[in-house]
């Protein structure tokens, strides 16, 4: 399928490893000219050198481009930057958190300041994200918002998994106000994906139930319907249509993309 992306142009924060990662490499091999944003350069340009190296010459261009997300006018500077050096904004990928959060989920453990902190990176990272982008795409009345959530917000497990229910909200409610412009904006939330904060999970996992940590891999396997651990360009691959022209018809939408982790039925 032709996702006609070819000359858009991105900004996906978060954009230096993992999940962010793969969605840039997967946007600039459909021809979308990315800026990859994150806090720390180097991260960033070892990973557009590695994206280009993958593109081997085909493709869009691929442009780091360091932010803060809990500054603002951080993010209006990045993306001022990036709309210079391509020509607009026409997609935002809001990817830029602390993997797993920043709060013990122990109630006698959680630290208030913590959780503060936790939903200023993602929460309110990912709004000041979207504010700062939207009138670049008003202008064109075209645009494409992506958010990554995580399951936490479909469970109880996890007290910082109240950021990805309050994402959840903040795109739906900004589906209803950009639609008219014809910006859709939707959320994912990433099962067990393979990328380097994987393996800490699972050496976290086995510390607390005495395993190994390919035996806490195997389990989470094990737990999935599909039965393994997902790969992380297969995050990108969904992105690249969520954000492509073809879903135009999709917005203030949650998805999962978790190989049937999850068992709660979400109408």
């Amino acid at each position: 399928m032709n996702l006609e992306l070819t000359g858009k142009v991105a900004f996906v924060t978060g954009g230096s490893m993992g999940i962010g990662k793969a969605i840039a490499l997967e946007l600039a091999r459909e021809g979308v000219d990315v800026a990859i944003a994150a806090r720390r350069l180097p991260q960033l340009e070892e990973a557009a050198a590695a994206i280009r190296a993958s593109l081997d010459g085909k493709g869009g261009r691929i442009l780091p481009v360091v932010v803060d997300t809990t500054d603002m006018a951080s993010v209006e500077a990045a993306m001022a930057a990036t709309a210079e050096a391509f020509g607009g904004i026409d997609i935002l990928v809001n990817g830029a958190a602390h993997p797993g959060g920043l709060v013990r989920s122990e109630l006698d453990q959680a630290d208030p300041e913590g959780l503060l902190q936790d939903i200023d990176i993602k929460v309110v990272g990912y709004f000041r994200c979207c504010k700062a982008v939207a009138p670049y795409m008003k202008r064109k009345q075209w645009g494409r918002i992506l958010n990554i959530g995580g399951l936490t917000g479909r469970g109880s497990k996890q007290i910082s998994g109240m950021r990805n229910l309050a994402i959840v909200h903040m795109t739906k409610t900004l589906s209803d106000q950009l639609g008219p412009h014809g910006i859709t904006v939707n959320v994912i939330h990433p099962g067990v994906v393979e990328t380097p904060h994987i393996h800490e999970l699972y050496a976290i996992e086995a510390a607390k139930q005495g395993l190994t940590a390919a035996e806490v891999e195997a389990n989470y396997a094990r737990a999935t319907p599909i039965r393994r651990v997902l790969q992380v360009e297969e995050m990108g691959y969904l992105a690249a249509f969520l954000l492509s022209p073809r879903a135009a018809c999709i917005t203030g939408e949650s998805l999962g993309c978790d190989g049937g982790l999850t068992r709660g039925i979400f109408l």
